[in-house]
């Protein structure tokens, strides 16, 4: 698979999606390298890839028998303090409403990326061989039949909590971040489409992890695109990134504060992927992320930052979604 730049991306997403070729597509946090493939030019051994129940590979009928090792090197509190602070000030001088902070954090687990693909359960999962794995819960956009539907997801709890659907859903914090990224995505989808509005607001969804379910919430919101809009699917795509959940708003000036908070590249984290099938297209944003670096590997994670974040509880939910998706 070859990489191409952000123009050159664009122009091969609509020449194909315009003639009615499906393709997958694989674009990094910055839009600097993406993968753009016809279907039918994908290597396996190279690139697997299961969306939605769109996949390369046989699906697997056995479950994970055997023993999960998963150690993980989070960093120090006082350490994380440090990009926290950084986000909080910028926050409190009003140059953010809300701030993605993300880590790279050193794994050690007895499975190889491509096991971790194999077994985990998620809707969303790519493997591309001795370089990612990624098993994301949370839909970038879809397009079908004209319209454009996005779905972001913002708000965490321990599912085993008691009560633990009311207490994320009265926690005031994570519903002004809920808002604020709702918000933010109703303005992205009103640049590339007609009629946005949010059809469903705060839903929870419980997913399953290896350290115990967790609850997260999402919400709908849908559009009505151009008649023409097939032969520009690359243009709107782009148009839209990076993704509203993994940046913040204001979308440029929160971006400058991740870069200067953050000591590590993103690289294809919290980019996006997705399957076009020659007429509707699916996409997920890459999250749940683990990469493989110079023979060690390191999971990437992160959670909104607002103006009422406590840093203990960001520092805790930061950790809780170091996980992979096998139980």
């Amino acid at each position: 698979m070859q990489l191409y730049s952000r123009k050159e991306s664009i122009e091969r997403m609509n020449d194909l999606a315009g003639k009615g070729r499906p393709f997958l597509f694989i674009i990094d946090y910055k839009q600097e390298h993406s993968y753009v493939e016809e279907i039918s030019e994908i290597d396996s051994s190279f690139c697997q890839y299961s969306f939605n129940g769109i996949t390369n590979v046989e699906k697997r009928c056995e479950e994970y028998d055997g023993i999960l090792i998963w150690e993980t090197a989070p960093p120090a509190l006082e350490e994380y303090r440090i990009a926290f602070d950084v986000v909080k000030n910028n926050i409190l001088a009003g140059n953010s409403y809300l701030t993605n902070l993300t880590c790279q954090v050193p794994v050690k687990t007895n499975l190889t990326l491509e096991a971790v693909f194999r077994y985990s359960e998620a809707k969303y999962k790519l493997w591309l061989k001795d370089t990612l794995v990624c098993f994301s819960p949370e839909i970038f956009v879809r397009i079908e039949e004209g319209k454009i539907k996005s779905f972001p997801m913002k708000g965490t709890i321990d599912a085993s909590l008691p009560d633990a659907c009311r207490l994320l859903m009265d926690d005031r914090k994570e519903a002004a971040e809920h808002a604020t990224i709702v918000d933010l995505i109703r303005n992205d989808l009103s640049m590339v489409s007609e009629q946005v509005t949010v059809t469903r607001y705060r839903y929870c969804d419980c997913l399953e992890t290896n350290k115990g379910p967790i609850l997260q919430t999402s919400s709908e919101i849908c559009g009505v695109l151009p008649e023409d809009y097939l032969s520009h699917i690359g243009d709107i795509l782009f148009r839209l990134l990076p993704a509203g959940s993994i940046t913040g708003a204001p979308k440029p000036k929160t971006m400058e504060i991740i870069a200067e908070a953050e000591n590590y590249e993103r690289g294809f984290y919290t980019g996006v992927m997705g399957y076009f099938d020659g007429r509707n297209l699916d996409s997920a944003v890459m999250i749940r992320f683990i990469e493989q670096e110079n023979g060690h590997l390191y999971f990437k994670a992160g959670g909104g930052i607002t103006g009422k974040s406590v840093l203990e509880s960001e520092y805790n939910e930061m950790k809780q979604k170091i996980y992979v998706p096998i139980y």
